[in-house]
């Protein structure tokens, strides 16, 4: 099995950044927290990689009532849960099989592990809120084993 990268993506609110495009090329795969912003946005992701994507707290035009508020991805023995706010996260990952759970909503980047499962923010790859970075992450997962990194594409002010 070869290594795969799964690019992460949340809160674009439809601002698609030159930066990110860049960031995930080469995914084998592409997850998006929520707040897309329009179908746009999933169009051209589309073109990079598959998708896997969560409808946010902002996505509430007639295009995003078909996505769920919640996905799993397994990939390379891995199972990801996608949700945008982790508030509304409702089952124990772990009992679930879950490995990974990738969210957005705070805009806030972040990588913790609790109970054996990574809980990844890959922040604001769109429109900046307050202060905070523009920011993306991926996972690479390669036989079973995962591991995580963010990416500041535009610094904080």
């Amino acid at each position: 099995m070869t290594r795969l990268r799964i690019g992460l993506v949340s809160d674009t609110h439809g601002l698609l950044r030159p930066e990110a495009l860049d960031f995930l090329a080469g995914s084998d795969h592409i997850v998006h927290g929520g707040d897309i912003g329009g179908q746009e946005i999933l169009a051209r992701l589309a073109q990079i990689a598959p998708l896997t994507v969560v409808r946010g707290n902002n996505d509430t035009a007639a295009w995003a009532d078909a996505l769920p508020e919640t996905d799993t991805l397994d990939v390379g023995g891995v199972r990801l849960l996608a949700i945008h706010d982790l508030k509304a996260l409702t089952i124990e990952p772990r009992a679930a099989g879950v490995r990974v759970v990738v969210s957005g909503h705070s805009h806030r980047p972040s990588c913790t592990e609790r109970d054996g499962v990574l809980y990844v923010n890959p922040g604001s790859a769109g429109k900046r809120r307050f202060s905070l970075p523009i920011a993306a992450g991926e996972l690479l997962v390669d036989a079973g084993r995962v591991e995580a990194r963010l990416v500041t594409l535009v610094p904080a002010t």
